[in-house]
């Protein structure tokens, strides 16, 4: 049952990932990492097949060999956040939910320092040139 589980997770997780690769408001990292952690706990089949994909190896396989995110999928990733962060302290603030604002501030600013800081920006070779 606990397989299945992690399988439908996993099949949901590529869904939303593949559509937020094409959809701008919609992240598709997250996502993804959901898609290969379910895989990788549910079938060892699946776990190759997702790593085949070139929806994986376009968003997730250089940061999860540890090497890093181009800065495209950083900037595409930070601005997705900064959107739907502000959306939220758009709604406390008009309500008065001050603590809120303030904590989700905090939140953005711990976000985009390590994006910035914490995570390695690949160069590609297009870059390069």
């Amino acid at each position: 049952m606990k397989r299945v589980c992690y399988i439908v997770l996993g099949c949901i997780g590529v869904g939303l990932g593949a559509l937020g690769a094409v959809l701008p408001l919609l992240p598709a990292f997250p996502f993804l990492m959901l898609a290969a952690w379910s895989f990788a706990k549910s079938s060892k089949k699946l776990d190759a097949w997702f790593k085949g994909t070139k929806l994986y190896k376009n968003n997730l396989a250089d940061f999860a060999a540890g090497r890093g995110m181009t800065r495209k999928t950083k900037v595409r990733i930070m601005l997705t956040v900064t959107a739907l962060m502000s959306i939220g302290f758009y709604i406390m603030g008009s309500r008065g939910i001050y603590a809120g604002c303030i904590t989700l501030a905090c939140v953005w600013v711990f976000h985009i320092l390590y994006f910035v800081f914490g995570v390695k920006t690949l160069v590609k070779e297009r870059e390069m040139a």
